[in-house]
């Protein structure tokens, strides 16, 4: 695979291709600078300069590019990546300005998935020259968290399931010398009860576990994310139709946030006491799964009735949040791919954002909008908290009725919350269903960018 390293390099005036960011307000202008032969090639190839289309014209010897943007003073991350994708390998730079937020596009475009490809096409390196040096390293390290993100969810459940997801963990903590710490078997069963309950099915190679990360100096506030880890969901007894299962690897796509940006802010050295916690299952059928109408008692004490097996997020959510509240953390984001109903909501590009302050909720949905990652906000309404009503326990994890399924299932998450802890819950579709400049069909971070834009703001 490409170096994505090597995908953006300082620009030192080395020989590099000229690209002409163009907006349909400045395209007579920039006309009006060409030759004859390059105005009879750009009517030929009919530019008019809308988003993402180009068009190649000659230049002495050479040749350049000209590439429409809705706007060549607020360029956006995806305004060059399309060209990432198109055009031949080479070097190329930006012939009037710098990339500024383009770069990231520029190495997202280039993420390519083939790790089961017997022979992977040979594609590139395209590398874009900045003159912005100190904007290399950011742009990169995005990238790289967000390709992570890509990999893990991409991978197909029989080689991503609770072990691997454990080992691409150690795999972080090690290279960051974090603190480590799996909890499985027996103490699983005791320490984390709702977490064994739902994993319990599974395969032994597939064992349920808590895995947990410590990092950062104790005397800094601290911060806990959480990961939603179901490496397969089948819906347990309460089984998924063929369909609702064909992309249930991506179901740990919430583990592979919050691990994307651990690694963020350990890369960074963020001042933070960091706690990550990923409760890794598979949602299994055998003769020993949970079934509706039982009732677990979950780590924090609360009992919770099973009114559907397929509501298991949730369930080990709960008690992953319990432990974070443990450490009395200042703030903890969990990320969860948790409901058909926030993407009934808000669709696939938008990750539902539940927050319990309003500040906390104005800060990622402020970042989200400045780094091209929108999040929208879904209401912890108090007054659906009966929906969650038990005759016979504490909860019940799902609702008897079709209303407000993602703010439910958010409600059943505070409950798990201490009191007084600043609390936001992505519900992300991790998944990308048709691909977009800059983002391949396939697993994507959908809430990442904000969270690590707030996290700068607030600790950086």
């Amino acid at each position: 695979m490409t170096d994505k390293n090597a995908l953006i390099q300082p620009d030192k005036g080395q020989n590099a291709v000229p690209i002409h960011l163009v907006d349909k307000k400045g395209l007579d202008d920039f006309v009006k600078t060409l030759s004859a032969p390059q105005r009879a090639a750009l009517e030929a190839q009919k530019f008019k300069a809308d988003g993402y289309s180009h068009a190649i014209l000659p230049d002495g010897d050479g040749w350049m590019v000209c590439s429409g943007v809705a706007n060549v003073d607020s360029l956006s991350s995806w305004c060059m990546a399309k060209l990432a994708e198109v055009l031949p390998p080479g070097t190329y730079r930006r012939a009037d300005g710098d990339p500024g937020p383009a770069l990231f596009g520029w190495v997202s475009g280039q993420y390519q998935f083939d790790r089961y490809r017997s022979d992977p096409a040979p594609d590139g390196p395209r590398v874009l020259l900045t003159k912005d040096v100190k904007g290399i390293e950011p742009a990169l390290a995005e990238a790289a968290a967000v390709a992570l993100v890509r990999d893990l969810v991409n991978t197909p459940a029989e080689d991503m399931g609770p072990a691997q997801l454990e080992h691409e963990a150690q795999l972080i903590a090690k290279a960051h010398h974090a603190e480590f710490k799996v909890t499985t078997g027996d103490a699983l069963e005791r320490g984390f009860p709702m977490v064994h309950g739902v994993g319990r099915a599974a395969a032994r190679s597939h064992a349920p576990r808590m895995i947990e990360l410590h990092w950062g100096d104790p005397k800094h506030p601290r911060i806990a994310l959480v990961g939603k880890g179901v490496c397969f969901d089948s819906g347990g007894l309460d089984i998924k139709p063929s369909s609702g299962m064909l992309l249930m690897k991506k179901d740990m796509g919430g583990a592979a946030h919050a691990l994307a940006l651990a690694r963020l802010v350990m890369q960074h050295k963020l001042k933070v006491r960091l706690h990550l916690l990923i409760p890794a299952v598979e949602n299994a059928i055998s003769g020993n799964a949970f079934r509706p109408g039982d009732v677990l008692r979950s780590r924090a004490g609360i009992t919770v009735e099973i009114g559907n097996t397929d509501a298991e997020g949730r369930l080990v959510l709960g008690d992953a949040l319990t432990r974070a509240g443990e450490e009395r953390p200042e703030l903890v984001i969990d990320f969860a791919t948790l409901t058909g109903a926030a993407r009934v909501a808000v669709g696939p590009d938008l990750p539902a954002l539940f927050a319990r302050r309003d500040e906390t909720a104005a800060q990622l949905l402020a970042a989200g909008k400045a780094n091209d990652d929108q999040c929208w906000r879904l209401p912890l309404f108090e007054g659906y908290r009966e929906y969650l009503k038990s005759d016979v326990a504490d909860l019940n994890n799902s609702s008897s009725n079709g209303f407000a399924g993602a703010s439910v299932a958010g409600l059943f998450l505070d409950r798990f919350v201490p009191e007084g802890i600043d609390w936001a819950h992505f519900d992300t579709f991790a998944w990308r269903p048709a691909a977009k400049p800059g983002r391949p069909k396939g697993g994507d971070a959908l809430g990442l960018r904000a969270s690590w834009a707030m996290l700068k703001e607030r600790y950086g």
